[in-house]
């Protein structure tokens, strides 16, 4: 089965676009910062695509040790209260070294501070409300004012703030409880901008689900509280239920066009408040399959797919998180093989997945005005240079064949190359299957499987009398980067090309 589609781009033609792929990414637990393997994916992803904030879950988790309580041992009772930012120090410092500023997601909740034994994940991050708010308070002051010391104020304040993750889930925020939380965002927030009102602070981070009654109720108590909020946060995923079997989960696509329309109404829901119209949304977290053992984040399919969702995200939102930049993560236990379906962009031992290159793709667009947008190609042209993205998505194999015709607007000699990210020539995926899926790697076979992980390169040298027309026939779940450049030849003296490849 093929489809063939033609479009031609006008001389001056812009279109709307934009594009904020590179303004977050997601992480495992902030505690996972001082393993070397995800420092080294860290800076892999920041070599190739340089997000510029990042944000994950246990800034006040206890393996941070940020929060401490000295005791009297024949009491029992508490002595002294600290905070202690050795570890955090430490994390920051590694993110700056990459280029990387924090979006501070506060929680989730100390131990020896939390009032119940409400936990979520294998490795127990409590989720209810504190057991005395002052010294929540105390401790969320006390964490910026350290950052401030620390980078300075105008630094710090760049740090985006959100309160909690996911209250709308009773395993992220104990019963659900709405006003509960309502109280911890007024809280939260009266403290943050106690310690300096330029800091911007948002929430509630919800999931689907209850999100348009969530979103909704918080504006309601934001406005009837007078709370001049600075952002609202919201999740974005885009599988249906899963279906369990051994250590994985396998879940269907949903329509793309189902979830873009559930992100309308949260602008809906913000903007019919006129006192926020308008108000920035940022998506703190988004991915195809919402779990961390799901196989589909290995594929070609699943690069594919995020092409069109990158397309478009930013249609009605300020920014879009994807979750996450690595797989050293261990919400579900520490995975038993190199390729388990973990969110990451990179494999562990530092090996690219196919969705990598749809964020370095977009990346790339970064610059250029938009010429061309579908439900299948982006267009940017930067100065006398396009560049463009195109893809081959859908939400079930169906053998399907994109042909692909531009009429571009160009004069003179041109250099076309192209990187092409498919099943055959981008997919350590299903090289690793044909090695016979091993669960640890010698270093000789990762080698191998990075040498697979990149894309194939192409170029070719075109003449253009006005126009100049290119045709890409993309495979199923397939994607293909182009550039389209001025390149007059300037040969060497005494140089001849053809002659030198035995081509005359």
């Amino acid at each position: 089965m093929k489809t063939e589609k033609s479009y031609r781009i006008n001389p001056g033609e812009k279109v709307e676009f934009n594009n904020r792929v590179d303004y977050c990414v997601g992480t495992g637990r902030m505690g996972l910062a001082l393993q070397r393997e995800y420092f080294e994916q860290l800076k892999l992803v920041q070599k190739y695509i340089g997000f510029k904030h990042i944000r994950g879950h246990g800034l006040f988790h206890d393996d941070m040790a940020i929060y401490r309580e000295s005791f009297n041992w024949r009491t029992g009772e508490t002595t002294h209260i600290e905070h202690c930012f050795t570890y955090l120090d430490l994390v920051m410092d590694s993110y700056r070294e990459v280029g990387l500023k924090p979006f501070l997601e506060l929680g989730f909740m100390p131990g020896r501070l939390a009032s119940s034994q409400n936990r979520v994940f294998v490795w127990g991050g409590h989720t209810c409300p504190p057991k005395d708010y002052k010294l929540w308070n105390d401790l969320v002051k006390d964490t910026l004012r350290h950052l401030i010391e620390r980078y300075g104020a105008d630094e710090a304040v760049t740090y985006p703030i959100e309160v909690w993750n996911e209250p709308n889930l009773p395993g992220f925020w104990e019963k659900a409880d709405m006003e509960a939380y309502f109280k911890l965002f007024d809280e939260t927030f009266a403290a943050v901008k106690e310690v300096d009102p330029r800091f911007k602070v948002g929430g509630p981070a919800v999931c689907g689900g209850s999100d348009e009654l969530w979103i909704s109720k918080f504006m309601d108590h934001c406005e009837e509280k007078n709370l001049a909020i600075d952002f609202v946060t919201r999740h974005h995923y885009t599988t249906e239920q899963p279906d369990r079997q051994g250590h994985y989960v396998y879940q269907e696509l949903m329509d793309p066009e189902a979830g873009f329309a559930n992100l309308k109404t949260t602008r809906d829901i913000i903007d019919s408040h006129e006192r926020y119209k308008g108000l920035p949304i940022h998506i703190t977290e988004f991915n195809t399959s919402y779990s961390p053992d799901n196989p589909i984040h290995d594929t070609n399919q699943n690069a594919a797919f995020l092409c069109h969702q990158l397309s478009r995200l930013g249609d009605v939102n300020e920014s879009y998180s994807y979750w996450t930049f690595g797989d050293i993560f261990e919400e579900v236990g520490v995975p038993f093989a190199p390729f388990h379906g973990g969110f990451g962009l990179v494999a562990n031992g530092c090996i690219p997945k196919p969705t990598f290159w749809s964020f370095k793709f977009f990346k790339d667009l970064i610059g250029g005005d938009c010429v061309h947008r579908s439900d299948d190609a982006v267009i940017v042209k930067d100065g006398d240079v396009y560049k463009g993205v195109v893809w081959n998505s859908s939400r079930k194999r169906e053998g399907r064949e994109l042909s692909l015709e531009f009429d571009l607007p160009a004069e003179g000699e041109l250099c076309l190359i192209t990187k092409s990210v498919d099943e055959e020539c981008c997919n350590p995926l299903k090289l690793w299957h044909d090695m016979g899926e091993p669960r640890s790697l010698s270093e000789e076979q990762k080698e191998l499987l990075k040498s697979a992980a990149y894309p194939l390169v192409r170029s070719e040298r075109l003449t253009a009398s006005g126009e100049a027309k290119l045709c890409f026939d993309v495979p199923e779940f397939g994607i293909r980067y182009f550039e389209l450049r001025p390149a007059p030849l300037t040969p060497d003296r005494g140089f001849d090309y053809n002659r030198a490849i035995r081509k005359d």
